[in-house]
């Protein structure tokens, strides 16, 4: 893995997204173990992506505007959905006993469904692989796969990182009422706003 690679996708993971603040809300709601399932799923979303741009799949979507319109208006849904779910059931942050809390399973489902809904990073994909696949590589799509596991595993630290991050500041929240509350609606407010962004995606 090239230098330039590791930069590029380090702050391309680094950037707060849907998938970081899903993460950092299941750290901060439910502990490691949460934050654990959270960046399982979420990084399980990205192969859809990677293999649609390794196969060239992604360019049937950027050129299909019904296509791409289609993916992207069922990811803003489920992220209205999410916001919606978060501020009214505290589910997502509750730490009350009696309350059930999503099992890792349905954590780690909801991740892979923010990000195999997000149209974009199937053009992102398509655009940022090839150009790290030198024009005389003898096996392009080796390469291509090979950086695209590189890719998956930095996104998998990175995301464990804030996860881990959430949950170690949970006991210093959780035990003040009024700060989750207001969590809950920070975290409702940027999935609405998230999808907003989506809505108003250009190809």
């Amino acid at each position: 893995m090239s230098t330039e690679f590791f930069l590029t996708s380090l702050i391309v993971v680094l950037m707060p997204g849907t998938g970081v603040i899903y993460t950092l809300s299941h750290g901060l709601g439910g502990g490691a173990r949460a934050a654990l399932a959270a960046t399982v799923g979420c990084t399980l979303g990205i192969v859809p992506h990677m293999a649609a741009s390794i196969f060239g799949l992604a360019a049937v979507l950027h050129a299909s505007a019904m296509a791409f319109q289609a993916i992207k208006f069922a990811g803003v849904a489920y992220l209205i959905y999410l916001a919606w779910t978060t501020l009214k059931d505290d589910g997502t942050l509750s730490v009350t006993e009696n309350r059930r809390h999503l099992s890792t399973r349905k954590i780690a489902l909801h991740g892979f469904l923010i990000n195999i809904l997000n149209p974009k990073l199937s053009i992102f994909f398509l655009a940022f692989l090839p150009q790290f696949v030198p024009a005389d590589n003898p096996a392009p799509l080796i390469h291509m796969m090979v950086l695209s596991a590189m890719f998956m595993a930095l996104t998998a630290v990175v995301f464990a990182g804030y996860g881990f991050g959430a949950a170690f500041m949970r006991d210093a929240v959780i035990s003040r009422p009024r700060v989750m509350a207001w969590f809950r609606r920070l975290f409702a407010g940027t999935f609405a706003l998230l999808g907003l962004r989506l809505a108003f995606a250009e190809r």
